[in-house]
């Protein structure tokens, strides 16, 4: 059978007024930047696979079931076939169905979501891919290619001499001292697959490592750097379907050359968009005639301060800060679908190419476990896919202390549980 595959893309813009960051924001005020659903259909010899990414901060628990089980019946295939990721730019939404429905028997606090803009937009989604599905086109070669991209992505976590954590570098980082320390572990590479019908590029995929927020203090809409620079190579390509895929940047922000000066934000986007371009030209087209998805079904340890009554009695807690409140409604919708694994992907171009599409604001050193476990020769590595476990650190980082542990929705333990489900799929 001979490969095919199709595209879309769909403006996802949240109104003015809608919560960001699942109400951790006051809601939006504005709109700078129009944000996107953009997505890539894979047909072979079995079932197709969808790979789609969207412009928002997070998508968790039950609403990232609703994008792949109907993102999946949109393409006629299953839902484990589907890897939906966000591109995390921090003023967007952050939708979690049953955490918005707990939230709403609350008094004194925001939603998490707007869940009918939400339902009508998933639709919107879904049918457009049903849609492209219908005009598929051949695809007979990939390109795959990379780039180094300097003075952008610093590991958040500043460690002192005592091997714990001294120091957080925020997004945005004014600490002159916290910025002029080392970069840090890092992936620095921007990686980069074309799909080709002949000599004809259809679409590209672009894969990068780093938080896609320059700064958030104003409340208004925008895809960041990050999309910004992927517009502008689908500005001079009319014709291909580009798409970013954040990488596993859980520890990973610009927090070094980002002092929150709003300027950062054009020029992390030139450097982001003379990446594409630079890995673009490195790359080199080989036939192709096959490819396979593998999945394997993830159990993640909840928090160990994680259980029903405590989360409960945080979320009726009036006196309990706000954010304190929903973020233990996400807590409980974590807690509620601890039976329902989360699926983690992995595409192949034979040796080729490997993807694997990872849940959770994962560390960096996921990322780096990934390329050394795969035999292929391009390897690239997507997170933020379903996001109910948060930040997925290191058994270490707990000791060590900083903020991600505190704010992780999993506990130790999860590091061997990830990185068995990597190393499955990549041996499969």
């Amino acid at each position: 059978m001979s490969l095919k595959l199709a595209t879309f893309k769909v403006d996802v813009t949240c109104p003015v007024g809608h919560p960001l960051t699942a109400g951790w924001k006051e809601p939006a005020i504005a709109c700078a930047d129009p944000l996107h659903a953009i997505g890539i259909v894979l047909f072979g010899p079995a079932k197709p696979v969808v790979l789609c990414a969207v412009d928002w901060c997070e998508i968790s628990n039950e609403s990232h079931m609703m994008w792949r089980r109907q993102l999946a019946a949109a393409a006629g295939t299953n839902a484990d076939h589907v890897a939906v990721q966000t591109t995390h730019p921090h003023c967007t939404p952050w939708p979690d169905e049953e955490a918005q429905r707990l939230v709403s028997q609350h008094t004194g606090l925001r939603d998490v979501m707007q869940p009918d803009f939400c339902h009508a937009t998933l639709k919107r989604v879904a049918a457009a891919v049903r849609d492209a599905v219908t005009v598929a086109r051949p695809l007979t070669h990939i390109a795959t290619g990379q780039a180094r991209i300097e003075h952008l992505a610093s590991n958040r976590r500043v460690m002192g001499d005592d091997g714990k954590v001294k120091a957080i570098r925020w997004t945005a980082t004014k600490d002159p001292e916290v910025r002029e320390a080392p970069e840090g572990l890092i992936d620095p590479w921007l990686k980069t697959i074309g799909f080709w019908d002949g000599d004809e590029k259809v679409a590209a995929a672009h894969y990068y490592a780093v938080h896609n927020t320059s700064y958030d203090d104003d409340f208004i809409i925008t895809n960041d750097f990050l999309g910004l620079a992927r517009e502008r190579r689908a500005a001079e390509e009319p014709r291909v379907t580009h798409v970013f895929f954040n990488g596993c940047a859980g520890n990973i922000t610009a927090g070094k050359y980002n002092d929150g000066s709003h300027g950062n934000r054009e020029v992390f986007t030139g450097r982001i968009h003379a990446g594409i371009i630079a890995a673009e030209t490195t790359a080199k087209r080989v036939a192709v005639n096959t490819f396979r998805w593998h999945v394997t079904p993830l159990f993640l340890p909840p928090g160990t301060d994680m259980n029903e009554p405590d989360m409960q009695a945080i979320l009726s807690d009036t006196t309990a800060p706000a954010k304190d409140r929903i973020k233990a409604a996400i807590k409980l919708a974590g807690l509620r679908r601890q039976d329902i694994p989360i699926p983690v992907g992995c595409l192949k171009f034979e040796d080729l190419a490997h993807v694997v599409h990872l849940p959770g604001e994962s560390f960096i050193e996921y990322q780096l476990f990934a390329q050394e476990q795969s035999s292929a020769d391009w390897v690239a590595v997507p997170s933020y896919g379903d996001c109910g476990p948060g930040y997925i650190c290191m058994d270490r980082s707990h000791a060590e202390g900083g903020y991600e542990p505190t704010d992780s929705f999993v506990s130790p333990g999860a590091e061997s549980v990830m990185k068995d489900a990597i190393s499955k799929i990549l041996g499969a």
